[in-house]
């Protein structure tokens, strides 16, 4: 288990980044079920315990901007083929720190492990803990690397109130850390908004491989 990642996590929510040239970081998978890319400005992470210097030539293979070839399609497609994984999509990270006392909205944790939204989630975070509201659920739970991820839902009609809002803001209260990560889908840009405004700060993108 290598903490290189989680090091460089804990860096950047601290707006502490890699140095932005151009260059690529290989470093081992902080565990076995996370594997994928960070792209820092002009400075890429990429956590596998495959080869280096196949990372690196299909790299160079991938696209003749080294700023973008860590997201390149084709890179992406040559990683899942050779790590047998998939993804689902490149998100945007981004991070905010915890707040002091408990939420303002009002919030019923849902305990039952069998439940759809628990299940779901501990396909892809540990210690997962999960909120209703009503209309929307809150998720929290160790990611990649350990780190704690938010994550919400919100029930169409109920959308346009500001739930989204107090629901990522409940997770800076209710994270056991002093951070709270959130992924969001760039084309979702009302998810990109709503964590905005809950005080999420964007600091890269991301490409998580999923195994099975």
């Amino acid at each position: 288990m290598s903490d290189d990642v989680a090091l460089i996590l804990a860096a950047a929510a601290r707006g502490q980044f890699p140095p932005p040239d151009g260059s690529t970081t290989v470093v081992p998978q902080p565990n076995a079920r996370d594997v994928g890319v960070l792209a820092f400005t002009a400075h890429s992470v990429i956590f596998t315990d495959e080869d280096p210097a196949w990372v690196r030539e299909e790299l160079a293979a991938a696209a003749s901007d080294p700023l973008a070839a860590s997201m390149n399609p084709g890179f992406l497609a040559a990683f899942m083929r050779r790590t047998g994984r998939h993804m689902n999509t490149i998100d945007l990270l981004t991070v905010a720190t915890a707040l002091p006392g408990s939420p303002e909205l009002p919030l019923r944790e849902i305990e039952d492990p069998g439940h759809p939204r628990v299940a779901r989630a501990l396909k892809f975070r540990d210690d997962v803990r999960v909120w209703a509201a009503d209309g929307g659920v809150l998720i929290l739970g160790r990611g990649v690397a350990g780190r704690w991820e938010a994550a919400i839902e919100v029930d169409e009609d109920v959308r346009h109130r500001g739930l989204g809002r107090a629901l990522a803001l409940a997770a800076r209260h209710l994270t056991p850390d002093g951070v709270v990560w959130a992924q969001q889908s760039p084309g979702n840009a009302r998810s990109v908004r709503t964590f905005q405004a809950a005080g999420y700060r964007p600091v890269a993108s991301e490409a998580l491989l999923i195994a099975g």
